[in-house]
Order: C-alpha cells, then structure tokens, then sequence
C-alpha cells in the first residue's frame, strides 16, 4: 500500500467527516425559545356589593288610655268604654339603627256596624325614623264611641302592615 495514498483517502475520509458534521450542525433545526411561564391569575376582587338601604319596620301595635312621656303606654288594654280614649301605640325599628329612614305611618280607625265597616277617623304622621322608636295616634270623641267591634289598621308608607281588633263595651 501505498502511504500516501492512504494518506489521502484518510484526509478525503476526514474532509468528508468535517463537512458532513458542519452540514449536519447548519441543518438542524432551531430551538424554539422556551415559552415565558404564564404569570399565575391575579385574584380580583369582586366588585364591593352596595349595601341595601335602611328600611322602617313596624315592630308592634298597642293599644292602652294612657301613656307616658316617654309614649309608652302606661294602661294596656284589649276593650274600651265608651267615654275612653283610645291610644295605639306604634313600636317601630329600622335595619340600621344608626341610619335615618323617611317614612310615613298611618293609623286608620274603622268601626263594624253590622255588617258594615264604617271608616272612623284616619291620622297620619310623616317620620324620620332611627333606630326603635314609638309613635302614638290617639283618638277622641266628645260624644261617647258606639258600643262595638272597631278595628285598627297601620299602615307604613301606603302598606297594611299590622291591625288590632277591639271593642267598646258599656
């Protein structure tokens, strides 16, 4: 053999080597950059729900002849005479003590005169009501009431929202 010879086939063996690696290097495909990590999802927070509006509530209905300074009834009771005078007293709250509520409380007198029902008297009284409170609706005759059953109905802006049966009796 001839050493030049072998030589060459090993330096043509080499050359094709190189080239074969730089061909193979300049073709492989290019390494996609790695996707930047997805930040994780900030909380939101919800939006803040309004709170509702205070609201007036009628709590009770009393009726008595006589209340104190403070309008608490002082004589409670479920009848009446005919020269009475009739006091319902109206206990009412509101959602928010500390919150002011307009409204308006109404106070209707009806008398059953048979099968009839006769309105008697209405009053109405406009509030800014606050917390627990009591309001009084007094009803007077100079005459004396008719011996009967009456009934009175409270209303709170425009709405029934309680009533109490009673009676006159001799």
């Amino acid at each position: 053999m001839n050493p030049i010879r072998t030589l060459r086939t090993l330096q043509t063996a080499l050359l094709v080597v190189a080239v074969g690696s730089v061909a193979l290097v300049g073709c492989k495909k290019k390494e996609e950059p790695k996707p930047e990590p997805t930040p994780a999802p900030v909380a939101t927070q919800p939006a803040p729900v309004a709170a509702p509006a205070p609201t007036a509530s009628v709590a009770t209905v009393d009726l008595g002849t006589a209340a104190g300074p403070d309008k608490k009834l002082t004589t409670m009771v479920s009848g009446f005479k005919p020269k009475d005078k009739f006091i319902v007293s109206v206990g009412t709250t509101t959602s928010d003590p500390a919150a002011a509520v307009a409204g308006k409380l109404t106070a209707k007198l009806t008398f059953a005169n048979g099968a009839e029902i006769m309105p008697v008297e209405e009053k109405t009284q406009d509030f800014s009501f606050t917390g627990p409170d009591t309001t009084n609706f007094e009803f007077t005759k100079a005459s004396d009431w008719p011996v009967g059953k009456y009934k009175v109905e409270i209303l709170l802006d425009g709405n029934s929202v309680q009533s109490k049966d009673f009676e006159v009796t001799k």
